[in-house]
């Protein structure tokens, strides 16, 4: 007996159906299990609101008073219909709320920042005190402000701590390209738009940040607001600072908030030649088109596969992360409240002063903190002599005289434990390698085109070297305050 043509068609579509389930079901079921064994892998810390999902979070802030009174406020100083600003929100959360993956981040991400670092780096993990970071409470809401020297410092510094805690960053609007967004927000990360004045989206911004804050989210903040261009530390920004102090508004959350300073450094920062080009711009110098760059990549990325192709690659050295001791903000908040005004009971622009000073003091910190691997020490070396020609010996007896400062004053040294010159020659095979230095008789010659990377290199650490950073700095030609508002 023939069956109708209809009931074919319902009975395969109902078998395809509990195909797609069955696979699906089983597909969620595989990607848990592999993230709970990814975590116990690991045993950080895992944020349990990073877990929530992206429409909970949304459905909570578009119900939070004060995004409904900007909203207001907004369709009344433009003119517009509310529900079309309500559609700017949505839009914008939809920009900054990311979309946590305890599978993306430990099995994916972790092994993609591994092979990555493996590849460029030998990376080195320090603390300044560890036991202080294990004795942190549980409950105990943690932000940590990195100084920012290149885009890897948000893989550098995932990988260093990926065994203690999973990161939610603030990033840039240069990386919602595809697909460097998804991935980001796969991470726990949140987009922010830098230099984007409209007070509608700042409060969204602020009432998403202070959302996660409230939840316990850990989250890396680079006060700096964007890459150094000469090797200096940069004057630190406050507004997403302040948007995480917020929370202490509230009972019991001060007690809760500690700030940990992060120092990072490299033997090779990747895009160094490309921000020293931009900071010669800002100077009134030319800036290359579009395609110049293009090209200029384009050869950067052969020559570097030519390199593996013909097994002559190299790795560029060290790159160094120091971890600092968690800061408690209780106390700030506290000795303000006592020597005059609460920090909350103050105006706005003496609230942010207030915050101002607090993150410079952080910035302190950072900068006591920064490592000190070969590359920057032997540039540092080389600043401090008045001619571009060194002999060998001259050049050796400054650098065991600088790092003499450096251990004096307490500063992070990689490879103190080496003699002077096998530090040196672990530098010069960089120098080398980049056309910075190159060997002359009985010393060395720094190149025309080199004279700015030692300075760039040298300037991350001028402030460490004690007697020697007047030295350093004298010899510096890059324009040093030219992008400072940026």
């Amino acid at each position: 007996m023939r069956l109708p043509i209809i009931d074919i068609l319902l009975a395969a579509t109902l078998l395809a159906v509990s195909l797609v389930l069955g696979v699906g079901w089983y597909w969620r079921r595989w990607v848990r299990r592999a993230a709970r064994r990814a975590h116990r892998r690991f045993g950080a810390r895992i944020d349990r609101f990073k877990l929530t999902g992206k429409r909970y979070i949304t459905e909570a802030l578009l119900n939070d008073p004060d995004v409904t009174e900007a909203v207001g406020v907004h369709a009344r100083e433009h003119g517009v219909p509310e529900r079309e600003v309500w559609g700017r929100v949505r839009g914008y959360l939809a920009e900054i709320i990311p979309a946590f993956s305890l599978l993306m981040y430990y099995r994916f991400g972790y092994a993609m920042s591994k092979a990555l670092l493996s590849l460029f780096y030998k990376v080195s993990v320090d603390y300044v005190r560890r036991v202080s970071i294990e004795e942190l409470p549980r409950e105990s809401i943690v932000v940590y402000l990195l100084n920012h020297r290149s885009n890897a410092d948000f893989v550098v510094a995932s990988y260093a701590l990926a065994g203690e805690v999973a990161i939610s960053y603030a990033v840039g609007e240069w990386a919602r390209v595809f697909p460097l967004e998804y991935l980001f927000k796969s991470f726990g990360s949140y987009f922010i738009r830098r230099r984007y004045r409209e007070p509608l989206y700042h409060r969204v911004l602020e009432r998403y940040v202070q959302l996660i804050t409230r939840n316990g989210v850990t989250q890396g903040i680079f006060p700096e607001g964007g890459l150094t261009r000469d090797g200096h530390l940069r004057p630190a920004k406050v507004g997403l600072l302040d948007y995480v102090l917020g929370v202490a508004r509230e009972p019991g959350f001060a007690e809760r908030l500690h700030v940990i300073p992060v120092a990072i450094n490299y033997d090779r920062v990747l895009e160094d030649r490309t921000l020293l080009r931009e900071l010669r711009s800002a100077d009134g110098g030319d800036r290359p088109g579009r395609l110049a760059q293009l090209g200029q990549v384009l050869h950067y990325m052969g020559w570097n596969v030519g390199r593996v192709l013909s097994r002559r690659w190299k790795r560029y050295g060290r790159a160094a992360v120091v971890i600092g001791e968690p800061i408690p903000v209780k106390p700030w908040l506290d000795a303000l409240a006592t020597g005059g005004t609460p920090l909350f009971d103050r105006p706005r622009s003496e609230r942010l002063g207030a915050v101002q000073e607090f993150c410079d003091r952080m910035m302190e910190r950072i900068g006591a903190i920064i490592p000190v691997t070969p590359v920057p020490l032997a540039c540092a070396a080389l600043q401090t002599f008045d001619a571009d020609f060194v002999p060998r010996q001259r050049l050796l007896d400054r650098m065991a005289e600088l790092r003499d400062a450096l251990v004096e004053r307490e500063a992070r040294l990689l490879r103190a434990d080496c003699r002077v010159e096998e530090v040196w020659d672990r530098a010069y095979r960089m120098l080398r390698m980049r056309r910075v230095v190159a060997r002359a008789g009985e010393g060395y010659l720094i190149l025309p085109r080199g004279r700015e990377l030692v300075s760039y290199y040298a300037n991350s650490i001028a402030h460490l070297c004690g007697e020697f950073e007047s030295a350093v700095k004298a010899r510096d030609q890059l324009p040093v305050d030219s992008l400072i508002g940026l």
